[in-house]
């Protein structure tokens, strides 16, 4: 059994020019300057370098994983660092922004299409473009034309990375119970003082960029209970100087790593902020309208994950379902095996599955093509903004609801052999010619587990 990857290109360009209209998008003068042709390329290289280049990362996630050392430094699979670098070489991640800090100006469905097949390749190496994707929006919404120059052209690029900060032990989904606090020690240069802690942090330190950028919620003094006191702040992992070169380590730490169910190559950090230089993104106690701008983009990003993993899952069961021979339908030849995709009700889950999955990716494609639309500012970009806003909450709770029943049917199809895991091939050279079919039977049989642990 193969556990490759072979990206449904055929299937994403189908959704991006029939449901998200692509073609119409393309005429508007925001999107004027792209052809068609030019995207099919771009998606086509996009396709080559996943299958390529990330998709045999996905396993060392699971394998090797993340590892803090004692000075808190986080190392991810040198595999990461190597497919992770090809794809900032390729420009890949600048393809929605503007080109006036380096963007390349791409209506933002076809980032997601590319989005979608970094997902599917390697689920826990795409967290990390996703969140800096989330942390350049922010500041190119929010951000002073000094934050903007300074950190979005490496932001763009991949080279910088970025982080959304929220999460605190005493404080979950109740953001407004936040405890970290910020103090401004020098008024000139509008830098404050950060001090507190904040717990599930995707990426929030590794080895694969030379500066992290955290985009920070705090507390400033005086500030009113609630969300209401909430400011965001911009907290480099490395400091950035005045003529924009790096200068010395920031006050972050990473205190530990948590395990994370089936994303153990993200690198899920807890972060000690102990005085760390920050700089005000927008204005004191906006914190909230600024992080919801990260958060709206993410929430889109996270439903197409629920498509990203259906569809990998997906593929391994189907290609399960053709090698494992198991089982005589009915109708078949008395005394014959079969391989299990012949049984109705496996190919019953495999429909399902095929359904959903195409179902899902029209739905989330519909809501980028809306976005563009409405990024476009036409004389309708408020009602496309409206239809925007409506869907986004569909997308990420249906896709992600919906992307896990699918991964649940495509366990299934596997049966027993989806719920293993067999780290190493069994030796059968050294067995007794008495098991002989003891050797047939292992010998087809898939090494590992089709999804890891």
């Amino acid at each position: 059994m193969t556990n490759a990857y072979k990206p449904p290109l055929a299937d994403i360009l189908f959704a991006l020019e029939s449901v998200g209209d692509l073609r119409s998008v393309l005429t508007l003068d925001r999107y004027r300057n792209i052809e068609l042709d030019e995207v099919h390329a771009v998606l086509t290289e996009v396709a080559r370098l996943c299958a390529e280049v990330i998709a045999p990362t996905n396993r060392d996630g699971d394998t090797i994983g993340t590892r803090r050392h004692l000075d808190g430094r986080v190392t991810v699979p040198p595999s990461f660092v190597t497919a992770y670098r090809t794809w900032v070489q390729a420009g890949y991640g600048a393809m929605p922004f503007d080109p006036e800090h380096g963007g390349a100006g791409y209506p933002w469905s076809i980032a997601l299409a590319a989005q979608e097949m970094v997902a599917s390749a390697n689920i826990a190496l795409s967290l990390c473009p996703v969140l800096t994707q989330g942390a350049i929006d922010a500041i190119q919404a929010h951000g002073s034309a000094r934050q903007k120059s300074t950190y979005l052209p490496k932001m763009l690029t991949g080279e910088w990375t970025g982080t959304m900060n929220l999460t605190e032990p005493q404080a979950g989904s109740d953001v407004g119970a936040v405890l970290t606090r910020a103090e401004l020690v020098n008024e000139s240069e509008g830098r404050w003082r950060i001090t507190g802690q904040k717990i599930f942090i995707t990426w929030g330190e590794h080895d694969m960029a030379e500066n992290v950028i955290h985009l920070v919620l705090a507390r400033t003094p005086g500030s009113p209970p609630g969300t209401r006191g909430i400011s965001t702040f911009l907290v480099p992992k490395i400091i950035v100087n005045e003529d924009e070169s790096l200068g010395g380590r920031n006050a972050v730490v990473c205190m530990s790593i948590e395990n994370k169910l089936g994303i153990h190559g993200s690198p899920t950090c807890a972060l000690s902020f102990d005085g760390a230089a920050g700089w005000l993104v927008g204005e004191e106690h906006d914190g909230m309208r600024i992080m919801f701008t990260m958060m709206n983009n993410a929430r889109l990003s996270v439903g197409l994950e629920g498509v990203a993993i259906a569809e990998r899952a997906y593929q391994l069961a189907l290609a399960y379902a053709r090698e494992r021979v198991q089982g005589q339908p009915a109708g078949s030849t008395p005394g014959t095996t079969n391989p299990i995709v012949e049984h109705p009700d496996v190919r019953r889950m495999l429909m399902t599955q095929r359904a959903w999955i195409d179902a899902m990716r029209c739905l989330v494609y519909a809501n980028a093509a809306a976005l563009d639309n409405a990024r476009a500012k036409t004389a309708d970009a408020q009602k496309w903004l409206e239809v925007a806003d409506v869907m986004i909450p569909l997308s990420k709770s249906l896709c992600t609801d919906v992307g896990s029943e699918m991964v649940s049917l495509a366990l299934q199809v596997h049966g027993g052999i989806g719920y293993v895991e067999t780290p190493e091939p069994l030796n059968t050279s050294a067995m007794p010619e008495s098991h002989r079919s003891m050797k047939e039977q292992t010998a087809s049989r898939p090494p590992i587990s089709p999804f890891g642990s």
